[in-house]
């Protein structure tokens, strides 16, 4: 896609452009989880919760250097909008360097506390050894799942989100060929279980950060590292962490989140989890639209801020919130509607496990048309460079609103882990609507990272103030 068509022309075309490709990238990198656990479902339970356990403390790692990724594909969507492609050459290493250095300690870090970890969640002795397994396999595989994640913001940045697609493809079918084999064995290869999942993960993201990389030095696809460009440049490390700091905290706090609702959870037992799981997979699922909308905007928003097109940019977060509403909350029904049959897909012989992400899946899917409501903006809130809003809305999210009132209902009221399910359409609807008073406020209008001056927002600034929402 050409500079100029995301910069001019008809915006839902632009933005569908965008969106469309990275919806199906990151369904096709969804894809890996969802296999996992298809054929992990096969192994009982037990095996289903180990998974659901391990997975919120793999984010949490995970989460820490994502705000990184998100501070450099920041930085190139706004540098590539102003025409400065030196600057994008050199913040994509960067970024590269920094998240990969970080992605190698965590990944120590988290073999070696692995057990604590598993330990502090107080699971049950049937499920600790392959949740144990399965966490070091994953903690492992850090530097390859974030170095393909980099990887993919870069080329999100510079408007090529096409060639992500193929890559995921081609390693999801692997994957899927992978899967039972290590799982269940074959030949030479032992039985490995849960474990084996991990391993089939781990070898096909290694394949894909490999072809990323010779992508990105080639020099073919808007964007050409030299070796030279990964000189440690700490005045951009100083910019790039004030930037991702704030979404580091943000993502954590998510993670965090998430450990705390599990924690909740496995008080009521590993069927109340493995019912957690299973709904959580095709909530992750359904996210992956809002996710790729949010993405979207986020670099069309950053471009046009980077080019001085603010009453574009504005257009561009209107017309986005608008569709990830719409969208998500159709999805929402059809989710309400099939919600059995979504759940046994996952544990085709627990009828327990059913019954219960079942009422899981109905009680929080007809919020979903208000998280994407939130992506959207917060996209639009991350593209300018303001990364604290976001993180402050997920701090009051995650712990003001959902923790407290799964805690309260579920232990204060007759609800018991039901509570549990009500706190998550209760705090997304919520925050939702905070997101979008402050969005419609407009002080997003007013920042931007790349050095231009505020004339042009100055002009402009009257007629937009205008358009409000």
């Amino acid at each position: 896609m050409k500079k100029n068509e995301l910069l001019e022309g008809p915006i839902l075309s632009s933005l569908l452009k965008l969106a469309v490709p990275i919806m199906i990238a990151n369904l096709l990198q969804a894809a890996y989880q969802l296999v996992d656990a298809f054929w992990v479902g096969r192994l009982g339970g037990d095996a289903v919760a180990a998974v659901s356990v391990s997975t919120p403390v793999i984010f949490l790692t995970i989460a820490l250097g994502t705000g990184l990724a998100i501070a450099g594909s920041i930085l190139i969507a706004q540098y590539f909008g102003a025409g400065q492609q030196e600057m994008v050459n050199h913040v994509a290493a960067q970024t590269l360097l920094m998240v990969i250095t970080v992605s190698i300690g965590l990944s120590i870090i988290g073999y070696l506390l692995s057990p604590y970890f598993l330990y502090v969640l107080k699971v049950t002795p049937q499920v600790y050894a392959d949740a144990l397994g399965f966490m070091r396999v994953a903690f492992v595989g850090l530097v390859f799942s974030f170095g393909f994640m980099i990887f993919q913001s870069i080329m999100r940045g510079v408007g090529r989100v096409t060639l992500p697609v193929y890559i995921v493809l081609g390693t999801v079918i692997l994957n899927f060929a992978l899967d039972p084999i290590f799982i269940f064995g074959w030949k030479f290869i032992p039985p490995m279980g849960v474990k084996g999942a991990a391993l089939a993960t781990l070898s096909t993201q290694s394949l894909a950060i490999i072809i990323g990389f010779a992508i990105l030095f080639r020099g073919k696809h808007g964007i050409h590292l030299k070796l030279s460009d990964f000189r440690p440049d700490y005045k951009h490390v100083k910019k790039a962490f004030k930037i991702g700091f704030p979404s580091s905290i943000e993502q954590s706090m998510r993670a965090l989140g998430m450990m705390a609702i599990t924690f909740l959870i496995v008080h009521f037992g590993t069927t109340t989890v493995a019912s957690y799981g299973a709904g959580s997979n095709l909530i992750q699922l359904i996210l992956i639209p809002a996710l790729g909308l949010s993405m979207a905007i986020a670099t069309l928003v950053g471009q046009n801020i980077g080019a001085g097109n603010i009453a574009r940019a504005a257009e561009i977060g209107k017309l986005g919130t608008y569709l990830g509403f719409g969208l998500l909350t159709a999805i929402g029904v059809i989710a309400y509607i099939f919600a059995p049959y979504l759940i046994a897909f996952f544990v085709p012989d627990e009828p327990e496990v059913i019954s219960g992400g079942t009422t899981f899946l109905r009680i929080t899917c007809l919020s979903w048309g208000f998280l994407g409501l939130q992506m959207c903006l917060l996209g639009v809130f991350r593209a300018v460079g303001n990364t604290t809003l976001p993180m402050i809305l997920t701090l009051v999210s995650q712990w003001v609103l959902q923790f407290p009132i799964a805690y309260i209902l579920s232990h204060n009221t007759n609800f018991g882990k039901i509570g549990i399910w009500y706190a998550f359409p209760i705090s997304t609807v919520v925050t939702a609507l905070i997101t979008l008073i402050i969005y419609a406020k407009g002080d997003w209008k007013k920042e931007r990272l790349t050095g231009k001056t505020n004339k042009l927002i100055d002009k402009v600034e009257k007629e937009i103030v205008k358009e409000g929402f």
